[in-house]
């Protein structure tokens, strides 16, 4: 799907309008090890540095009463006429004390990451959002949506108003994947609904445009919906949790943007510096289709003719197999036909031998040995 020459540009109704052609950038290698990585690295530089108070379990005077009293040396509160006084204090494990090791926020927070692994895990994750399989398999309702990767035309950029902007992902049918964040919206579970993040809802379409002239404004109030500049893409953006497939609704002026962004395979990317798109180490991943295929088994079988004819789908070992071993070293041949001569000849040799000496024991006597004949 993502190697089709052109790509149909749709009106707010849904109509076809016109074609851009297909920018290499959806044409790159897809690795979703990349991008797991370095979505991983990159989600820890948004985290806020958190930590207990200083004088956390602190906050009392107590005070150890020493040996001689058959109780622990933990520090213990003084006064009295209170369950308080004589409670052990300050230690992690005690009731009201003190965690052991406590959060400091000079922790190491953030994580640095090439810049060129990051443009690889972007890169990929654009070109993952034009296969309708991985968008699906994201959980993405696009059943009804007629293209993918979905190009609609830049008049979408100048909606200001909410109202607007639900009309045109109606006429897209696209809104069904904000149904879809609606009906999932749930109570976290956790303490996190005590700070400021009681919900958790599913991601919706994510909508790519090159100038924002009310765009932003129209779309932000919508579940699941969220809006990126083509010049600043952000992979937490374009695989949510380091999964590929994030559906992406683009304008036209984004669309035909992507070129000059991150360049093709011809020339480099105008707006990033150095920057060319990544090829594929290999096209065809299916290895064992290559061994077998009959222009790789002609040239081994012109180049050995022993090997055989069928496909080459198991390895014979030369430790087990006489045939292998003697292909690979025709002189272990004469190896084993000397060691067995050798062995008879020792068998022999032992065989002749004029006497043996074998042990009597008898009862109340000591060890005698004769020797007898053969």
């Amino acid at each position: 799907m993502a190697s089709r020459p052109v790509v149909q540009v749709r009106s707010l109704e849904g109509e076809s309008t016109s074609t851009l052609p297909l920018p290499a950038v959806f044409t790159a290698p897809i690795r979703n090890d990349v991008v797991a990585a370095v979505h991983k690295s990159v989600a820890k530089n948004k985290r806020q540095p958190y930590s207990v108070a200083e004088n956390a379990g602190h906050q009392t005077s107590a005070e150890s009463w020493g040996t001689g009293r058959a109780v622990a040396r933990i520090p213990r509160v003084g006064g009295g006429g209170t369950h308080r006084s004589g409670q052990a204090a300050f230690g992690n494990m005690c009731r009201g004390g003190r965690m052991f090791a406590p959060t400091k926020i000079w922790r190491k927070w953030h994580v640095k990451v090439n810049l060129n692994q990051k443009r690889f895990a972007t890169v990929s994750a654009v070109a993952a959002t034009a296969l309708p399989s991985l968008v699906l398999a994201r959980g993405h309702r696009i059943e009804a949506v007629s293209e993918i990767p979905l190009v609609v035309s830049s008049s979408v950029e100048s909606i200001k108003k909410t109202k607007a902007a639900v009309a045109a992902l109606q006429g897209l049918h696209a809104h069904a994947d904000v149904t879809k964040v609606i009906a999932s919206k749930k109570v976290r579970a956790g303490k996190g609904k005590a700070r400021g993040r009681k919900h958790r809802q599913r991601r919706g379409p994510l909508v790519v445009y090159a100038e924002d002239n009310g765009i932003v404004k129209a779309f932000r109030n919508i579940p699941g919906v969220e809006t990126a500049n083509v010049r600043h893409l952000n992979l937490l953006q374009l695989a949510p949790g380091g999964h590929l497939g994030r559906f992406v609704i683009w304008t036209e002026g984004a669309f035909a943007l992507l070129d000059e962004v991150f360049g093709t395979y011809e020339k480099g990317s105008t707006l990033k510096k150095d920057y060319n798109l990544p090829i594929s180490k290999i096209t065809n991943p299916d290895v064992t289709r290559i061994i077998n295929s009959d222009e790789i088994q002609s040239v081994l079988r012109a180049a050995n003719p022993v090997v055989s004819k069928r496909p080459f789908t198991q390895k014979k070992s030369a430790l087990k197999n006489r045939a292998v071993l003697f292909r690979l070293n025709p002189y272990a041949k004469t190896q084993i036909r000397q060691a067995i001569a050798q062995e008879q000849k020792a068998k022999a040799s032992k065989a002749n031998l004029p006497g043996k000496k074998q042990p009597l024991v008898r009862a109340g006597e000591k060890f005698t040995t004769t020797l007898l004949s053969a």
